[in-house]
């Protein structure tokens, strides 16, 4: 019995937080399918009633679902997709902003999108969302939140709620965001 005890390994604090999910501002990191147990504050979440209530053009809805095995065109900004995306209508798919921490490029863009719609709609919500039990629509709400925009709402229940709740989804095209 002690053999097996003194053969186990010791976990440092440091070793501990580097294989944690999270990193030290709080992100998600890794393992983004997951269930979510916190608010993404200063974000506030949506409900599915709420958000589908919403008159289209009355909000900014943003899908920041990754695009898996996808690739961006760095000259053109064009995305070439593995697999096709539906997405709630009107909704902007800009892929790969939900990680931590997001591609720079494709984070700009998409925070210059929402500068533009907030300069045209001072007091509309921005509804960030991917896929149910996904920490990508977290981050992003969070990290949009924490930069200063106001209104930023995180719709929990994704793309899944919305199509079970009788929501019909589209095809979707992620946004084009060539390298500057």
């Amino acid at each position: 019995m002690v053999l097996a005890m003194t053969a186990a390994p010791v976990l440092s604090p440091a070793w501990a937080q580097q294989a944690a999910p999270f990193d030290v501002q709080g992100y998600r990191n890794a393992a983004f399918r997951a269930p979510v147990d916190r608010d993404p504050a200063p974000a506030t979440a949506i409900s599915l009633t709420q958000a589908r209530r919403l008159a289209p053009g009355a909000a900014l809805f943003i899908d920041v679902l990754p695009a898996e095995g996808a690739h961006r065109d760095g000259a053109s900004g064009a995305w070439t997709l593995a697999t096709p995306h539906d997405t709630i209508p009107g909704a902007l798919w800009y892929p790969e902003t939900g990680r931590a921490p997001p591609d720079p490029v494709l984070w700009q863009a998409m925070a210059a999108r929402v500068v533009q719609f907030r300069q045209q709609h001072p007091a509309a919500p921005i509804v960030l969302f991917c896929r149910a039990d996904c920490w990508m629509s977290w981050n992003a709400a969070r990290r949009l939140a924490l930069g200063g925009v106001a209104g930023v709402r995180w719709l929990a229940e994704g793309i899944e709620g919305w199509h079970d709740a009788g929501g019909n989804l589209v095809p979707a095209t992620p946004v084009p965001v060539p390298d500057k």
